[in-house]
């Protein structure tokens, strides 16, 4: 299946995003996380032969317009919006999403809102509880803190082009890591503004952490079936956090894999196999 990139108005954002499949199979949504939906450039094709697979870029990342910081405000709240309207833009009622790093508080606001929509979920290095917080965090955790200027700068090392290549190398083999995947996301967070808005994003994620009982309840109150697929080298995200879905969901299933962080670059093939297993019993056509 040919992936074909279109655009959807969503009131001032026009989303970019990538998609695949028979327009009349079950709709798979992938959200991408502090990259963009390049990520999912070989699991795309992997999963369009059974479903119909979307991929938006979130506003502040990849091809998405979005208005400036000052017109538009970077919190979830509002990438989540945006997301939500997009569904609704291309009519999709109801959708298993798969979510990673950033993706995940965004699919998970949307999914707790509209907990009828969602067939499935496959969290990816998508976090969702306390003990799935390393202690990489916790710079961020002191801006969280005071939000001053101070601690703000601090959060600037998490920017720079040698922390992103560092952020898909670590716990990886590297020669399972393309460098197309890093080196495109350090030319787009070297764009003009970009800085300010991913340091948004940092500031905001505390609300994220703030929700986890608000979605820890939804899991218990509407059961999506769950897959967790884990790095489980990423520094930023443990294995207990994927472990922890059983607490609220029995029976979630958990994959964990030896890679880091951006586990499609070493072991996209196979997660894209557990995928469709999982779906295949899961979410019958």
């Amino acid at each position: 299946m040919n992936t074909t990139y279109k655009t959807q108005p969503v009131g001032p954002v026009e989303v970019f995003y990538r998609e695949a499949g028979p327009t009349d199979a079950p709709v798979v949504l992938l959200l991408h996380g502090y990259p963009t939906s390049h990520m999912f450039r070989d699991l795309i094709p992997q999963l369009a032969a059974r479903y119909r697979v979307i991929a938006p870029d979130l506003p502040g990342f990849g091809l998405t317009v979005a208005p400036p910081r000052g017109q538009f405000d970077y919190t979830f709240d509002n990438l989540a919006t945006v997301l939500d309207g997009f569904t609704e833009a291309l009519g999709l009622r109801r959708y298993a999403l798969y979510v990673f790093d950033y993706g995940a508080p965004t699919g998970f606001r949307f999914a707790a809102a509209h907990p009828e929509r969602v067939t499935a979920i496959i969290s990816q290095n998508g976090n969702a509880y306390q003990e799935g917080l390393s202690e990489a965090w916790k710079p961020y955790q002191a801006y969280w803190t005071g939000g001053s200027a101070e601690s703000r700068s601090a959060c600037r090392a998490a920017l720079t082009p040698e922390a992103t290549r560092t952020q898909y190398l670590t716990g990886a083999d590297a020669t399972r890591v393309s460098p197309d995947g890093y080196t495109l996301d350090i030319a787009y967070f070297q764009r003009p503004g970009t800085d300010e808005i991913q340091l948004d994003l940092i500031y905001d994620y505390r609300t994220n952490v703030a929700l986890y009982p608000e979605w820890q309840a939804y899991f218990r109150a509407h059961k999506p079936p769950l897959l967790a697929v884990w790095g489980r080298n990423d520094v930023f995200f443990l294995p207990p956090g994927a472990e922890a879905f059983r607490r609220d969901l029995p029976d979630a299933e958990v994959h964990f894999y030896d890679t880091g962080h951006f586990a499609l670059e070493t072991h996209g093939p196979e997660i894209g196999a557990a995928m469709l297993d999982f779906l295949a019993r899961r979410v019958p056509a």
